[in-house]
């Protein structure tokens, strides 16, 4: 019989450098057999043990394409169900720690979700018409695995901050309407830049009959935007941007479209996480760079560009970081690979084969876009 799984306790009091020492060794015992994929917001003592990184587009592709026979992955829930759907059946996918979620996922559930959808169904069918025939269902990836299955199963699709043009307009060839979930930041900053007015696009308030709307504003919204928002981006403000412009009138402002529309307006240049870096890494020695997304990316943009003459600073004044990402710690990470050497798998994420099927589909049609 073989000895027990090794308690997440006696790790608690594990410093972090005794913690690097030991992750490394069990790499190396290891192998090939488990390969860790770690999100940009992770924070460095467990980013820097990553095999691959990547914002949520790569990593979804990554994790279709590895072979290792475990997944570690360095994120949150929502994204190691994403490696657990597009890897293979053998694979195994793991998170290090379970508490690592999202607030912004948390802010839309299948049970709001479907009830919405009858309410906008219910609408529309007073009028001769259907949500299934003109709505597409959009889930930001940042979203449940059974979100992902709704948006399967109603011709609907998933999209990252990379994507989102490019999903909208697949959708917009198909039907007259979007509901667009979780997050209404990048919903409304990606229908904006298509040229879509603001009076095209309403709030879906969850919490409300008909999500708040009128049957006219139902009726009329090209967009409905969920009223979910990410807990670090909301923290930036328009101000911390006119602050900053007062004092270097020559800098530059990128920001993540997680932001708010004023935030982003106010912007140079808005992209993903994969886009900020690559702008910030071919930027001119001697520029300056505000930016707006999540600490831990931030602060080692700053320690990479500040040798080649490039000046990075966090848009806000208050820390923002990810909370839930920030649980994923080296203990974690340690306490997960020294199981996996003594044959045991903690944490794993396994998602149900019928939802998955189904995400599968929003996330392959996704796929095809991003090609």
């Amino acid at each position: 019989m073989s000895a027990p799984a090794i308690a997440i306790q006696e790790y608690a009091t594990l410093s972090d450098a005794d913690c690097d020492a030991r992750i490394r060794a069990a790499k190396e015992k290891l192998g090939d057999r488990a390969v860790i994929l770690g999100h940009h917001y992770q924070r460095e003592e467990v980013y820097r043990h990553a095999d691959l990184t990547g914002d949520s587009l790569k990593l979804a592709k990554l994790a279709a394409g590895v072979d290792a026979e475990y997944i570690v992955f360095c994120g949150v829930h929502f994204m190691a169900e994403v490696a657990d759907i597009m890897s293979k059946p053998e694979q195994v996918a793991i998170l290090p720690d379970m508490a690592a979620g999202c607030s912004m996922a948390d802010m839309a559930d299948l049970a709001n979700v479907e009830r919405a959808w009858r309410e906008i169904d219910a609408v529309m069918q007073k009028h001769g018409r259907a949500a299934e025939d003109e709505v597409t269902p959009i889930t930001y990836v940042n979203s449940a695995a059974d979100l992902k299955g709704f948006c399967g199963r109603h011709g609907g699709i998933c999209c990252t901050s990379t994507n989102a043009q490019g999903v909208l307009e697949w959708a917009f060839a198909r039907r007259e309407k979007v509901l667009f979930f979780p997050d209404q930041h990048l919903g409304r900053n990606t229908a904006a830049k298509m040229g879509i007015s603001l009076d095209d696009m309403a709030v879906w308030d969850f919490d409300k009959p008909n999500g708040g709307l009128s049957d006219q504003e139902i009726l009329d919204a090209k967009v409905l935007l969920w009223k979910g928002f990410c807990s670090v981006h909301q923290m930036f403000k328009p101000e911390h941007i006119d602050q900053f412009r007062e004092k270097h009138p020559d800098a530059k402002i990128i920001s993540h479209p997680e932001c708010s529309y004023e935030v982003c307006q106010k912007s140079d240049l808005v992209g993903s996480t994969e886009f900020i870096q690559e702008h910030l890494r071919n930027a001119e020695p001697g520029s300056k760079w505000l930016v707006g997304t999540e600490l831990n990316l931030v602060n080692r943009l700053h320690n990479e560009m500040k040798p080649k003459g490039v000046d990075v600073y966090f848009m806000s004044p208050v820390v923002c970081m990810c909370s839930t990402m920030f649980r994923v710690d080296p203990q974690h990470l340690c306490w997960t690979l020294e199981n996996l050497v003594e044959g045991h798998v903690v944490n794993r994420i396994s998602v149900p084969g019928d939802v998955a099927s189904n995400a599968r589909t929003a996330l392959d049609r996704m796929l095809e876009i991003a090609k």
